[in-house]
Order: structure tokens, then sequence, then C-alpha cells
């Protein structure tokens, strides 16, 4: 299932969000501007890699992206959920919210994967934490999704607390599953930074004010 859109409105421009999702086209491609040594030379300083943990690289290593549709993945879930959690925080704490999502997200993954030398990078775990708040706040919101029927696709409104709560779960089992195989050590797909940074967004948004006037605006029909 791809999501495409979701039918929550919003009432302020993303201005935050617009520029979290231009800060990261850029910094690709600086990173297709370098050769291929140089490259991975970024993602060992930049990236996060357990074995050799810096906390400076929790913030560097989310704005990385290890290719285009890494980077374009990231990108439209950020622009699905995104803009409707800035609208109830504001920019500021919507940019604080974010970067303490991938912050904890990192941590998560470093915490599970303590003896890997792999660099991991991406802004998935911050935006996990985006998608555990939408739940919260706009659970009752319909997704419009993306869904193959062995030969062709069609598109359904599947309302946002059930796609989430079927994304964490793929999360948590996936990672759970990998647990102990030597793919964790080869590098892949940072399974517990989303389950850490879902978790974080989903328990953070309830120590957050937010505006008080929209805060019913997900009360759609399911």
């Amino acid at each position: 299932m791809i999501p495409l859109r979701d039918t929550q409105p919003s009432y302020s421009a993303p201005v935050a969000t617009i520029g979290l999702i231009l800060a990261n086209v850029l910094a690709f491609f600086f990173e297709l501007s370098l050769d291929e040594f140089s490259r991975n030379e970024l993602f060992a300083v930049f990236g996060t890699v357990p074995s050799r943990f810096h906390y400076s690289s929790l913030l560097t290593s989310m704005f990385l992206h290890g290719g285009w549709m890494h980077l374009i993945g990231n990108m439209w879930f950020l622009w699905i959920y995104g803009d409707n959690i800035e609208d109830i925080l504001g920019r500021g704490k919507f940019l604080f919210f974010y970067l303490s999502c991938g912050v904890a997200a990192g941590l998560v993954h470093v915490i599970f994967n303590a003896g890997s030398r792999v660099p991991t990078v991406g802004a998935s775990g911050a935006i996990a934490g985006v998608m555990g708040a939408y739940m919260v706040k706009f659970p009752r919101s319909r997704i419009l999704t993306l869904v193959p029927l062995i030969v062709f696709f069609t598109t359904i409104e599947v309302p946002a607390v059930f796609i989430l709560a079927y994304w964490f779960l793929l999360q948590v089992f996936s990672g759970f599953g990998e647990i102990g195989r030597s793919h964790v050590s080869q590098g892949g797909v940072a399974w517990f930074a989303h389950v850490g940074g879902f978790a974080t967004g989903y328990l953070l948004i309830r120590l957050f004010r937010t505006r008080e006037r929209w805060r019913h605006r997900d009360d759609l029909h399911w």
C-alpha cells in the first residue's frame, strides 16, 4: 500500500516542512556532486555509525540519503503528514519536534545495532515521529492509498489510524525478525530507528501545546 495524500486540510503554509524538504534535496544534490569514494567518506563521517558513535551524527545523518528512491520516499511521507503537524504546533515547535524524533530514532538504532560499522543515513526516523504524532492528532483523517490488486492498481481511502498502525507493526516485526541475521551488520533498513522515531512522536506530541481552535479538525466521517 502506497499513501498518496491525506484528506486533512491545513490552515497555514507549511513553511518548515517545505524547508526541511529543500534542505534534504540540496544535501542530496551535494552528495551527487561527489565521487564514490568521497560520498562514502561523507557517510562515514556524518552518518550514524554505532560502533564509533558521535552524538553530532544524530543530527547530520538525518539530512543524508542513500539514493533517489530513499530520498523521494522519505520526502513524500514528510509532505503527506508534516504539514498538519506543523499546522497545529507552529513552525518553531515543529522543527524542534522533528529533530527530537530524529535524534531519538538514531539512539534507538544505535542501541539495537551497537556493534555495527555501517553508517546509517536518512530522515525516516524523524518522519516516523511525525507519523506517530499524526496518529494521535488525526486518527480519523483518511489517507488516499494506492493498492495493488493482482494485475492492476486501485485507490481507496483508509483511516489514518489503520494505515499508520499497520506501518508501525510492520517496522516492529521486521526489526525483530532481522535480529541476529548477517544483514544487520551489512546494512539495510534501520527498522528500529523507525520504531523509535514513531514511538517518540506518539508520546512527545502529547507534551506539546497545540493550537486549540484546530484540535478537532480530524472529526471527519469514518
